[in-house]
């Protein structure tokens, strides 16, 4: 049997077994995000769905994840509604759509991929326990029925100034549905009972699928049997029927006559391809099978998903935490669970719309909350705790300054306090010292560690400095691979003291190096 035999059939037999059902929990989660991050960027609806399908289709194939599941990303929204004010027109910001993929292919073919191995992995796990928070918080109005489901106007938000999602906090009471509440509270307990009993024993009824065909049936018998608990027309999925009639192409007369074009295309790029890489190292950190993204094959993925995506009219896409995190929770095996999520997601457009629009917003809040709390579990975050500070504040900087502001930067923010901790560590980390007394000699010895640079210059001159007269010192270098200069001018500058103290000073692979002469 030639390998691609062996391939078809481990993939063919994952689909039946695992990837089926998972990406069917993954298009049940997607349809929603596709909708409201469309609406929230400013552009049609069917600018999000061609994305999701785009992302589905084509960059999962392309890709060499086999978790990660691509689509439009809420944490791109505030970028593209700028970027359409300022362009103009759809048809322009589609053309940078197209040119921020071209610039993600040649990052991805000049191996400019590795960025996001510089990130700690406590930051990562920050990151996803942020996205779990914020991703709970945002669904909360919807479980009492409110009927704006605007919550993706921004992927992170500042939950103590309830913004974004909780800008109309003020409308809740007066929203509320005594109907929507009893199907979120059912749907939640079903959800519960389901994953304590029958979930393992029913395998291949897919959790999400029931949980939406439940409170599709609960909607349809309150508006049937009780009207007093009927929803309204605006708390269901609403997806156009006519929606191809909509789309707009982007306008290539405009490439070379309007530089703004050129610089959202590098913003977009920018982000787009930064986010797809923390996406991609923080799904490879929770892989039952520890198996590691191409990261260069991701980027050419991407540039490839968003030029054909801003060809069709659809908004930027990117590797997403949220969907990729709810297939591998779901069961997903392989990349055929994404690209099946993208084939439903395609079928509901061609097919399907009336069905999807019979799904109370509520039942889909269920399901992400779902995935939310999978993000930021509890035992998660006492694991992480148990690792000692060094672990937990740089995880617990990362959650904050997310909350407070947004992905990157909070990831930016959570790095940089990591940083702290590594230069502490190489502070200390330069040299060991072992000193005795024999007689009345003090011995003094000095064994450098395998790279010295010059963060350790003061620990070194306080070292020299406490030295005691008529001591015999060791200062050993056997170890070193690299010894900043600035530290061999301190050493070779404490031969001189060591004279005059009269310390009887021994230097073992101590190079020799050229300093310049103070003027």
């Amino acid at each position: 049997m030639s390998q691609f035999s062996r391939d078809l059939k481990f993939y063919y037999l994952s689909f039946l077994k695992h990837d089926f059902k998972a990406g069917i929990t993954v298009f049940f989660v997607a349809l929603p995000l596709c909708l409201g991050i469309s609406m929230a960027s400013g552009a049609p609806v069917y600018s999000g769905l061609v994305a999701g399908i785009v992302g589905g289709l084509v960059v999962s194939l392309i890709s060499g994840s086999q978790l990660s599941v691509s689509g439009p990303a809420a944490g791109l929204t505030a970028i593209c509604a700028a970027a359409i004010l300022s362009l103009g027109s759809l048809e322009v910001f589609f053309l940078s759509v197209v040119i921020a993929g071209f610039l993600q292919i040649l990052l991805g073919v000049f191996r400019l991929g590795g960025l996001t191995q510089l990130i700690p992995s406590a930051v990562i796990r920050g990151m996803l326990t942020a996205i779990g928070i914020l991703l709970i918080s945002k669904q909360l109005p919807l479980l009492i029925g409110y009927d704006k489901p605007d919550f993706w106007t921004n992927e992170l938000f500042n939950i103590l100034t309830l913004d974004h999602a909780f800008q109309h906090i003020g409308n809740l009471y007066e929203s509320a549905s005594p109907g929507g509440m009893l199907i979120a509270a059912l749907s939640l307990g079903l959800l519960y009972a389901w994953k304590k009993t029958l979930a393992k024993k029913l395998k291949f009824i897919p959790t999400s699928f029931l949980i939406v065909f439940f409170g599709v049936l609960l909607a349809w018998l309150f508006s049937k049997y009780q009207p007093a608990l009927a929803l309204s027309k605006s708390q269901f999925v609403a997806i156009p029927e006519n929606m191809f009639v909509q789309i707009r192409l982007p306008d290539f007369s405009a490439l070379f006559t309007n530089a703004a074009i050129w610089k959202n295309a590098v913003v977009i790029c920018f982000v787009a391809s930064l986010e797809t890489l923390l996406s991609v190292e923080a799904i490879d950190k929770i892989d039952p099978q520890k198996r590691r993204t191409p990261q260069n094959r991701e980027l050419v993925a991407q540039g490839c998903g968003n030029v054909l995506s801003g060809l069709l009219g659809g908004i930027p896409i990117t590797a997403v935490i949220v969907r990729s995190s709810a297939n591998m929770e779901a069961g997903g095996h392989t990349k055929m669970s994404g690209f099946s999520h993208g084939l439903w997601l395609l079928l509901v457009v061609l097919l399907a719309v009336p069905v999807v629009n019979m799904v109370p917003y509520c039942v889909l809040a269920v399901i992400l909350i779902r995935t939310g709390y999978n993000l930021a579990k509890p035992r998660m975050i006492y694991a992480v705790y148990k690792q000692g500070r060094e672990q937990f504040m740089p995880f617990v900087v990362t959650v904050i300054a997310i909350l407070f502001t947004d992905l990157l930067i909070g990831v930016a923010i959570g790095a940089a306090y990591s940083v702290y901790f590594l230069v502490k560590h190489t502070y200390r980390a330069g040299f060991v010292v072992d000193e005795k007394t024999e007689g009345h000699i003090p011995h003094v010895r000095i064994d450098l560690a395998l790279n010295v640079s010059f963060l350790n210059k003061k620990r070194f001159i306080d070292l020299f400095e406490r030295i005691p007269p008529y001591a015999i010192v060791h200062v050993d270098g056997s170890r070193s691979v690299y010894i900043d200069k600035d530290i061999l001018e301190i050493i070779h500058d404490f031969k001189i003291k060591a004279h005059n103290k009269h310390i009887e000073l021994h230097l073992v692979n101590i190079p020799e190096a050229d300093f310049i002469e103070g003027h």
